[in-house]
């Protein structure tokens, strides 16, 4: 088992800024994807111990998700209309240049007194390139683009004279003013990633500051994390893991599992199968065929990143216990999606993050 590290877990939610919630399924969400709910929500949850904030990034109308606000922009409006959260934006390589994002980041970064952050996406979903007339590379390629779009933002971050000479990529003596705010343990901003395949753990071992894990049992999210640090040693790098759930929590189990029933009961089946038919697409094209969502069943994809599968469902304790479990096996952060956000938000500040502060504390006690 991982050693797990002594700083206490962080939280990230997921931004809610398409349309449809954070599930497919046609079940009551008492969640909004508007800018006014957004902010709210953004306050609440800065308030309610959560460090992060990921904005998901959509292009058209997709698997439930009919309307989509441009992550980058959204995620500026809540770094401005909030005091610490950190917000994460997700962004495609291919469809965007990574010297402009560099300069749109380093931008955000000094509005917000350093807290901007990127999620670099390798990209799953054919349409939102080909239907805006840019090229769908082959799996592997996608994850080498990616590589070196975040070997460009890194450089032109930190150098005076940034230089890059890659198969995609070039940068030749560029020297970005004014660069992202730094200090000590912060050079750039944060620079995350996902996947699930050899090609996304090699990368994230080679350049990624953090790796997500799309929803999994704790056994699995060590297997991932152990490769991950396997190829980040020999490059004499440390990476922090992150790992994506879904979070339903009630005064009894029985109460949240009728919840995740009625969730998957009422199901978009149409969207959800769509979704499945596009992303095991994606994820077949691996070398190895191990891609993301490749063993992800029916009920797994009601929820876009696997986050039932991560078991974050009972009550409190129950849920504490379980986020705990994933801190043995190496998880710094907690990825968390809610069915009523505001609502389940503030429940989860208040009666499960004490508890997850508890048992940390209890362990460190038994640290020789």
């Amino acid at each position: 088992m991982s050693t797990p590290s002594t700083e206490p877990l962080k939280f990230a939610y997921w931004v809610p800024n398409v349309s449809g919630g954070l599930v497919v399924s046609k079940i009551e969400q008492r969640t909004d994807w508007s800018y006014e709910y957004n902010v709210e929500l953004a306050r609440l949850a800065e308030e309610s111990g959560f460090e992060y904030a990921l904005s998901q990034v959509r292009y058209i109308a997709s698997y439930g998700a009919a309307y989509q606000h441009e992550s980058t922009s959204f995620s500026l409006a809540l770094l401005l209309a909030t005091q610490r959260l950190k917000v994460i934006a997700a962004v495609h390589p291919g469809l965007w240049h990574p010297g402009v994002l560099a300069k749109w980041i380093a931008t955000a970064d000094q509005l917000s007194g350093g807290r901007a952050a990127v999620n670099v996406v390798s990209g799953w979903f054919k349409d939102e390139f080909t239907k805006l007339g840019e090229p769908w590379l082959e799996h592997g390629e996608r994850y080498r683009r990616s590589e070196e779009f975040i070997r460009y933002l890194k450089e032109i971050w930190t150098s005076e004279h940034a230089e890059l000479h890659g198969d995609f990529y070039r940068l030749h003596d560029f020297d970005l003013k004014p660069k992202p705010v730094s200090g000590e343990g912060r050079a750039h901003p944060e620079v995350f990633q996902g996947g699930n395949s050899v090609d996304a753990r090699g990368m994230a071992g080679r350049v990624s500051d953090w790796y997500f894990a799309n929803g999994n049992s704790p056994e699995g999210v060590e297997a991932q994390i152990r490769d991950v640090r396997e190829v980040a040693a020999v490059h004499g790098r440390t990476v922090r893991f992150g790992v994506n759930g879904f979070l339903i929590a009630r005064e009894t189990e029985a109460e949240a599992r009728a919840v995740l029933r009625e969730i998957v009961d009422k199901a978009d089946r149409e969207a959800v199968a769509g979704f499945g038919a596009a992303v095991k697409q994606a994820g077949k094209s691996t070398g190895d065929g191990q891609g993301m969502w490749q063993d992800s069943g029916f009920e797994d994809l009601v929820q876009y990143n696997d986050g039932f599968r991560t078991g974050l469902i009972g009550t409190p304790e129950q849920i504490a216990r379980r986020i705990l479990e994933y801190k043995r096996r190496g998880a710094d952060l907690l990825l968390l999606g809610f069915l009523h956000y505001l609502e389940d938000v503030e429940h989860f500040g208040r009666h499960v993050l004490p508890i997850v502060r508890e048992l940390e504390a209890a362990e460190l006690e038994r640290v020789p």
